[in-house]
C-alpha cells in the first residue's frame, strides 16, 4: 500500500510541486489550505505523515502541530515541519512540539520524499 501523505501549505503552488514529486514517488497526497482544514482531514484520513507549513492564514503551524499532538486520533502521525521561517531554535521548536524534523524551503521534491521514506521507515505505527 503507498503512504498516504497530508500536505498543509496556504500556497497552492507549492502544494501542487510537492504533490507532483511525491505522487512521481510512489506517494498519495491529499493537501489542506488552512490549519483547521488541515486537523480535520488528519482526523478524517489518518494519513501515514504530515508535511505542515508555519505559516497558514488561520493559525500557526505551531498551532495546528499542537492540537494534532493533543489528540489521541493523531498524536502518533509523524510531523515534518516544512516552512521558509528561518528561525535560529527551529530545530529545538520543532522537537520540542513533538515533530520528527523540519526542512527549509527550499526544498526539492526528491529530498521531501526521501525524508518522508526514512520517516515512515522508523514509525511504522503511523
Amino acid at each position: 500500500m503507498r503512504a498516504l501523505v497530508l500536505l498543509v501549505d496556504d500556497e497552492v503552488d507549492q502544494v501542487e510541486m510537492y504533490r507532483l514529486g511525491l505522487e512521481a514517488a510512489a506517494f498519495r497526497v491529499i493537501a489542506a489550505h488552512t490549519g483547521a482544514d488541515a486537523v480535520v482531514r488528519a482526523r478524517d484520513h489518518q494519513p501515514h505523515a504530515i508535511v505542515l507549513d508555519l505559516r497558514l492564514p488561520d493559525m500557526t503551524g505551531w498551532e495546528v502541530c499542537s492540537l494534532l499532538k493533543n489528540d489521541p486520533q493523531t498524536e502518533r502521525i509523524p510531523i515534518v515541519i516544512l516552512t521558509a521561517a528561518v528561525e535560529p531554535s527551529l530545530a529545538e521548536q520543532a522537537a520540542a512540539a513533538g515533530c520528527v524534523t523540519h526542512l527549509l524551503k527550499p526544498c526539492f521534491p526528491d529530498d521531501l520524499s526521501r525524508t518522508l521514506r526514512e520517516i515512515l521507515a522508523l514509525h511504522p505505527q503511523a
